[in-house]
């Protein structure tokens, strides 16, 4: 009689298996072990690790470039404005243009999720309500001589007396750093300073005196001053010999 049972049931289970079997023949992958396109991924930590860690860090830390990470960062450049710079990078430095319609790679779908899920990820909301931070992007014209003793004000004591460099601070007239990052970069960091080297933002400077906007767009200023047409030769290019 058991046999009887068993020999049932494989008859009625042989059906099922060989249409299970037609739904994937052999050697054809399944729907979920497909392997996506690159413009297909939207998943962030994959978009972000193959686009953007390499320069400003894992988990948003910083490297090369300013930590994405830094609530601060976030909470003063606008969703807009990232977007933007992420997009169509900015011309004359290292950071590149991304989407396809600016000679990049991703699409404007994957642009939208590492813009998005940054600030969703690493900002803070509030976190610079009642600081009065200054603008962004500059507003006025700066004065560079004003910048200079603005300069010595605030920033010497870290990065000597003319920006070579001291015990507390990077050289930040190097004309290699200067000829790789723009004026709003410049601008970026004094404000938001570098939290994951130790630098302070536009409040942290000089205890109990923060910057004010015009003073920052003042050292902007003289620190763009300081760039040099031909970095890193050790000569100009009008005085080669051929």
């Amino acid at each position: 009689m058991n046999r009887f049972r068993h020999l049932c049931a494989a008859a009625a289970l042989g059906p099922m298996l060989l249409l299970s079997g037609c739904s994937a023949p052999p050697g054809q992958p399944r729907k979920a072990s497909e392997t996506l396109s690159p413009n297909e991924v939207v998943e962030f930590g994959t978009l972000y690790s193959e686009n953007c860690a390499g320069c400003h860090g894992a988990e948003g830390r910083g490297g090369a470039a300013i930590a994405l990470a830094d609530p601060v960062y976030l909470g003063l450049a606008d969703e807009t404005a990232m977007r933007k710079v992420i997009a169509n990078g900015v011309r004359g430095t290292s950071m590149p243009a991304f989407a396809q319609s600016a000679g990049g790679m991703l699409t404007d779908k994957q642009i939208d999720v590492i813009t998005s899920k940054i600030r969703a990820r690493w900002g803070r909301p509030g976190i610079l309500d009642g600081a009065n931070p200054p603008a962004y992007a500059s507003k006025s014209t700066g004065n560079t001589r004003q910048g200079e003793v603005v300069y010595g004000t605030y920033c010497a004591s870290c990065h000597g007396s003319q920006g070579q460099g001291g015990p507390k601070g990077s050289a930040i007239t190097n004309d290699s750093f200067l000829a790789l990052v723009s004026d709003q970069g410049l601008r970026t960091i004094v404000i938001t300073g570098r939290p994951e080297l130790g630098a302070p933002d536009w409040r942290g400077n000089l205890p109990g005196k923060p910057m004010s906007d015009q003073e920052i767009t003042d050292v902007v200023a003289w620190l763009a001053s300081r760039r040099v047409q031909n970095p890193g030769q050790p000569y100009s290019v009008a005085n080669e010999r051929h």
